[in-house]
């Protein structure tokens, strides 16, 4: 299935005199046209069930492959085998197969039908949006899926997400790039499909009892928790996820920061601007994260101090939590990205 991306800008025309209204509408028309074309990207999806056979099979022996390698921690030839820019920094690769390696030694895996994006141009497209399979009058369907990333250089790229059964139930998804004749690695994921022993569908179930209590901190974060574990990839849609978001907007609080909007937790003689809060696993339990502003964070005595207050203030704030999250943890964030973090166990926060 093909997309076109959405047009980028509205074109428009001017007309010239009345006198010649009929010419000045013909070369409109044309000028309009030629605007669209120019700002036209087409970003196309073909699902494994339109993918050449050779495509498909490629793809998922390359994911297989670099599983292989990721099993065993062995990340030396997943760095050989990744794209330039991604081989040029591959720490967060090498910590990510490393903080997994012991879930996931021995482990067997089974990959899903796999995704091709295509994305045409000369340059990185600000949001390529890729729509895959059939959608319906209702949106998507239960074979279809949408893709959303910023920055996307154009090529060819496939999605390979494999279904791993190890000490635990996880996802392990990759983001490959064809280059010359080859699927190299572009991006690699690993999520646990289970927290504590519960998948999405016990958040999902939580997330309505706190609501019904009218506790819509707690219902609203289950929410994002449930919509996370049955997504393998942060910038995946499906007909599941897109129910999830609908259902969940009934309870999303309006004092909750989202979409770049801070808000403010008076503490005391301070004001904290509160960037984020989110779920998050922490070992075996469900915690709870919130990030804040700070101007400096290099006195870790003193941000040890404002993470200890604006974790005592959101939970006064916002009592309800204690029943969601095993712990807070809160982090400071100064303006060069630079964080501290500490954390408390709920039962400590006093």
């Amino acid at each position: 299935m093909f997309n076109v991306r959405r047009l980028s800008k509205r074109c428009s025309a001017t007309t010239m005199s009345s006198m010649i209204r009929r010419t000045s509408l013909f070369f409109a028309f044309l000028a309009l046209m030629a605007c669209c074309a120019a700002t036209m990207v087409a970003e196309t999806c073909t699902t494994s069930s339109d993918m050449e056979a050779a495509t498909r099979t490629a793809l998922v022996t390359a994911g297989q492959r670099y599983f292989d390698f990721l099993a065993k921690g062995d990340t030396a030839p997943m760095r050989q085998s990744a794209i330039p820019s991604l081989a040029a920094d591959f720490s967060g690769i090498e910590t990510t197969v490393k903080d997994n390696q012991s879930a996931l030694a021995g482990s067997k895996a089974t990959a899903r039908p796999p995704f091709l994006l295509e994305a045409d141009g000369t340059a990185p497209i600000p949001r390529a949006e890729f729509y895959c399979g059939v959608f319906g009058k209702n949106g998507q369907t239960a074979d279809s899926a949408a893709f959303y990333l910023n920055g996307l250089p154009p090529g060819k790229y496939g999605v390979v997400i494999l279904d791993v059964s190890a000490k635990g139930a996880y996802t392990v998804s990759m983001i490959l790039q064809r280059q010359a004749s080859e699927w190299k690695l572009g991006g690699l994921y690993i999520k646990a499909v289970e927290i504590g022993g519960h998948n999405g569908d016990w958040y999902i179930a939580r997330a309505r009892d706190f609501q019904a209590k009218g506790q819509l901190h707690n219902a609203w974060l289950y929410y994002v928790e449930a919509r996370s574990l049955v997504s393998p990839l942060p910038f995946m849609s499906t007909a599941t996820t897109d129910k999830l978001y609908d259902e969940s907007q009934k309870s999303q609080p309006a004092d909750l920061p989202a979409d770049g909007k801070t808000v403010d937790l008076p503490a005391g003689a301070s004001t904290y601007k509160v960037t984020a809060l989110f779920p998050e696993l922490v070992g075996n339990d469900l915690d709870l994260i919130v990030k804040y502003q700070a101007a400096d964070v290099s006195n870790t005595n003193q941000a040890y101090q404002s993470n200890i207050a604006v974790m005592k203030t959101l939970v006064t704030k916002y009592p309800e939590l204690r029943n969601a999250f095993a712990a807070v943890v809160a982090r400071a964030v100064d303006p060069g990205g630079r964080d501290y973090g500490t954390m408390l166990a709920m039962k400590d926060i006093k």
